[in-house]
């Protein structure tokens, strides 16, 4: 059973979280960068939505067949494993070797970020000193928002701004990810009882049977949230060039960066909210924001699409860390790192499977209709998710009002 140690316990959580946040910063760094891509390789759309897709195929693979290695061999053995990997995806990209090491280099990436999801999140968990769980909750969640987040702008400043657009961003990467192994090496381990010769077998999804009431609607909501995320680094970067008519890729990453930061700010608000309003009220207040973003699709407009990813991304981030919270507090410490990523298997299944269909969907219709469907069914399945809580909600009041009485 892995046990938690006292040393370093005060920064080490801060120190995981940016570990954390550079580990996650190079899976989205080619997002502004797909129409460059396109224009030098000749692929279409659809291409674009199946090398986002290979991505999060590599996250999901790693989450199943390794989420729980870290609960094994320890937490800081898998980080600088995941920056090792992050520093292959970044070689692969400045080789500019065609179509091929495109799909490596995001699928290294998605191995990368298969790792960290889970792991980092445990570690800055583990790290946390009592008392303060749920800073480390926040920290843990914005870290891996905000270093999704700025990997678009930062490629897209890059790129618009100065010379080697399609290198100086994995250039860039490469360095970040050597601070983190340096910042890994100093992180405490939380992990004492490690297995030396730890089994690597398929996991499935793994979640203990006190979890499982928290973790379907936790899991769903993130699944219509990660959707959403998924709109925005796949597609937006193109409908923001062609349909907007804005070519300028620093906008465009900017656009990106937006909804992460939305997200980060929106679990910043857990603790005002309250965490029994956070869930519900967060997929309401996602879906008010991905009705604006149909909205501006059908309106062809830059300023509302802006307004409708920052309040996607604000109730995205209010449910999203409501519901890693509640996971991480109801899961045994040994097996936390495991049901966590099985969390985030079903989170990038809705940043995978919705983002492949509006793909296939651009084949047979425009790209404004394809967005339109699917903001639709996003709309829909998180208004489900926010009543069904809300109801769940209501029930457990009048059953502590009765209690009471």
């Amino acid at each position: 059973m892995p046990q938690r140690t006292t040393r370093g316990f005060s920064v080490g959580y801060l120190g995981a979280a940016v570990v954390f946040a550079i580990g996650m910063l190079g899976t989205t760094l080619p997002t502004p960068l797909y129409g460059l891509y396109r224009e030098e390789l000749g692929f279409s759309e659809f291409m674009v939505t199946v090398v986002f897709a290979v991505y999060a195929f590599g996250v999901i693979a790693v989450l199943l067949l390794a989420g729980d290695f870290s609960d094994q061999v320890g937490r800081r053995p898998v980080l600088f494993i995941g920056l090792g990997l992050s520093v292959a995806s970044a070689v692969c990209f400045l080789s500019e070797g065609g179509l091929p090491l495109l799909f490596a280099g995001r699928l290294l990436s998605g191995f990368a970020a298969g790792l960290f999801s889970g792991a980092a999140t445990a570690t800055v968990i583990d790290l946390a000193p009592p008392g303060r769980e749920a800073r480390a909750g926040l920290a843990a969640t914005a870290a891996n928002m905000g270093g999704l987040g700025c990997g678009p702008l930062l490629a897209g400043l890059l790129a618009e701004y100065a010379p080697l657009p399609l290198r100086l961003p994995f250039a860039a990467a490469l360095g970040l990810a050597i601070v983190g192994m340096v910042l890994t090496w100093f992180l405490p381990e939380p992990v004492e009882r490690r297995t030396r010769r730890p089994r690597f077998h398929p996991q499935g999804l793994k979640v203990p049977p006190q979890v499982r009431g928290i973790f379907a609607p936790a899991a769903l909501a993130a699944f219509a949230g990660f959707a959403l995320l998924g709109l925005c680094t796949a597609v937006s970067p193109t409908f923001v060039a062609t349909t907007l008519d804005e070519p300028n890729l620093a906008v465009a990453g900017a656009v990106v960066f937006s909804v992460f930061l939305a997200s980060t700010v929106g679990q910043s608000l857990m603790g005002r909210v309250g965490a029994a309003r956070a869930l519900p009220g967060g997929c309401l207040v996602l879906v008010a924001g991905v009705v604006l973003v149909g909205a501006s699709l059908l309106v062809e407009s830059l300023a509302l699409l802006v307004i409708g990813v920052i309040c996607a991304g604000l109730g995205q981030g209010l449910a999203f860390r409501a519901a890693i919270t509640a996971i991480g507090a109801a899961a045994p410490q040994e097996s936390r790192g495991g049901t966590i990523s099985t969390f985030f298997v079903v989170a990038y299944v809705g940043i995978s499977l919705p983002v492949i269909g509006i793909g296939a969907l651009t084949l047979l219709v425009s790209l404004r209709v394809s967005g339109l469907i699917f903001t639709g069914c996003v709309a829909v399945l998180a208004a489900c998710v926010g009543l069904y809580e809300l109801r769940e909600l209501r029930v457990r009041r009048n059953a502590g009002a009765a209690s009471g009485g």
